[in-house]
């Protein structure tokens, strides 16, 4: 068995991962139906079955989004690399996994929709969840732009 190795440095190809957040518009317009299904609990548990599909759409764009990312868009063991830059790119690149799972977990919430018992509760409980998750992934991939623009500010020397 490897052991990974925690000391890696890794960075962004600014470029890349600009291009793969620009072109996958179906996975934030997914996003947002989700928002709008999500804002009422009623929606939930007379759209269950669409609800629970669209979840497993969500769970598969994200797979898709996040391997083009990890594949083109972050760089293991650069040349050269500001620590504190590589710590907050290898951050934001293991939080793809967390997010995933949090994702496969939110579907296993939603099968239980399927049952017919306590859907009123269960609703209101996968409307906070969706939020928090929503919540978590924008803030996730707001933290990547910020990143990919201080790569190109560093590039271009902004601020020197």
């Amino acid at each position: 068995m490897a052991i990974a190795n925690t000391t890696s440095t890794v960075t962004v190809n600014a470029a890349f991962l600009k291009e793969i957040k620009d072109v996958n518009e179906d996975l934030w317009q997914l996003v947002a139906e989700l928002g709008e299904v999500t804002s009422n609990p009623y929606l939930i548990g007379s759209r269950r079955y669409q609800f629970i599909g669209m979840l497993e759409d969500l769970r598969d764009h994200l797979a898709l989004h996040f391997a083009l990312e990890e594949a083109y868009g972050y760089f293991d063991e650069p040349l050269q690399v500001d620590p504190r830059f590589c710590e907050r790119a290898r951050a934001l690149r293991d939080e793809h996994r967390a997010l995933y799972l949090e994702a496969c977990d939110l579907i296993d919430r939603a099968m239980q929709l399927h049952d017919g018992r306590d859907m009123r509760s269960l609703a209101q409980s996968l409307v906070i969840e969706y939020a928090e998750f929503s919540t978590r992934l924008l803030e996730h991939e707001q933290a990547e732009n910020a990143l990919i623009q201080e790569e190109w500010d560093q590039d271009i020397g902004v601020g020197d």
